[in-house]
């Protein structure tokens, strides 16, 4: 019987070697989600301990200890006073398991409704009341580390969209993180209505329109220009570019990358498009130009033009219509609107930062351009009132 060639040989230790891999792959995800249940029943059992009574409560700490000791003892590290606290922060937090099966609307799932006080009674605050389920799950694809992230955010609804996205998109740890570090679900949700926020809690984000996916403002902070006042657009753009995979992390869901400086030419006249992406979920290109300082007018109509020509030349008719996003670093939102058709649908403005704010500064931001609107809304409804009068 002849020897195998080597290029057999290579084949064959291929395959063997990619389903050895694929194998422990499965296995670190079984091991990870095992982990995962069996600190939520520990959770559990802590909590029901508790639960039975004041005089339980009164020696629960020096109980506790003694467990930690003896788990620690038999088990390793791992298991210290303060993980076991985790453990049942981890088990108040998700009593019935993973938001994800809501999602999915299976068994099981979490029972999701708002009302009109959060846990600390803040008035007008959002808030959700869980049903409990006996039968937790959680995604393969979400380690303990993962949850450890998740336990730090404190409202329930934005803790069950980041569970969710993260679960589905397959975000690193660092990628959760910076997720939850820019408000992700803030920015998505400043100007949905309470029943959308819940939508966006219930099923995490859904994309059919560009309002979907449009943020205000984009935190670049990963560009690393924050501390270059000389910085110039050229700069941003290669900035983005080098570090493309965490710019459409930030972009959000479905973006996949075209070109940069795309050339459009009309009757000899050459104009160029910054970044040009398309969104696989929307089926069209979203173009974006890069604008240093404040936005003009000026601006707004290149980007028009820009996405004229798309449409024209470019697109398909099974596609979308193309949209235009000019990131810029300061805007009038008043030019916005007037220089905008009252629909907005293909060409938006929206603001960037070169620096991840903290948690109450982007809070501030988000609260004045939600009284922004509103005071914006009211007055177009006291005008149109009044011109009703008129008539």
């Amino acid at each position: 019987m002849s020897e195998l060639s080597p290029a057999q040989e290579e084949h064959l230790y291929g395959r063997i070697a990619s389903i050895l891999d694929e194998a422990r792959t499965r296995v670190a995800r079984s091991i990870n989600t095992a982990m995962v249940h069996a600190y939520w029943l520990v959770g559990r059992e802590i909590v029901e301990v508790e639960q039975h009574g004041a005089e339980r409560a009164a020696y629960g700490e020096g109980l506790m200890k003694r467990v930690a000791a003896r788990l620690s003892a038999k088990f390793g590290k791992g298991f210290s006073l303060a993980s076991l606290k985790r453990m049942k922060q981890f088990y108040l937090a998700f009593p019935q398991g993973s938001a994800l099966s809501a999602a999915a609307g299976g068994k099981g799932s979490t029972a999701l409704s708002l009302s009109g006080e959060a846990d600390g009674g803040e008035k007008g605050a959002t808030a959700l009341s869980l049903s409990q389920d006996a039968s937790p799950r959680f995604p393969p694809s979400l380690a303990w580390s993962h949850y450890l992230v998740l336990l730090r955010v404190g409202r329930p609804e934005a803790r069950a969209f980041y569970e969710i996205e993260a679960a589905r998109e397959s975000w690193s740890v660092r990628e959760l993180e910076r997720q939850v570090g820019s408000l992700l679900f803030d920015r998505l949700a400043k100007n949905k209505s309470p029943e959308q926020v819940l939508e966006l809690a219930r099923k995490g984000q859904q994309v059919s329109v560009a309002d979907d996916v449009l943020k205000d403002p984009f935190v670049l902070e990963f560009a690393d220009l924050r501390d270059n006042p000389a910085a110039q657009e050229r700069d941003l753009e290669q900035a983005i570019i080098d570090r493309l995979e965490d710019f459409l992390l930030e972009m959000g869901k479905g973006f996949c990358f075209v070109a940069r400086q795309k050339r459009l030419t009309l009757e000899g006249d050459h104009f160029y498009v910054d970044l040009v992406f398309y969104n696989r979920l929307l089926r069209c290109f979203v173009l974006v130009d890069l604008k240093m300082g404040k936005l003009s007018h000026q601006d707004l109509g290149q980007m028009q033009m820009y996405v004229n020509f798309f449409d024209r030349f470019q697109r398909e008719e099974h596609e979308a219509k193309t949209i235009g996003i000019v990131l810029c670093s300061d805007k009038n939102d008043a030019m916005v609107r007037i220089t905008l058709p009252d629909e907005k649908e293909q060409v938006r403005a929206a603001r960037y930062q070169m620096y991840l704010p903290t948690e109450e500064e982007l809070r501030a931001e988000l609260s004045r351009e939600r009284e922004e609107v509103e005071r914006v809304l009211r007055l177009t409804a006291e005008t149109s009132g009044a011109d009703d009068a008129e008539g």
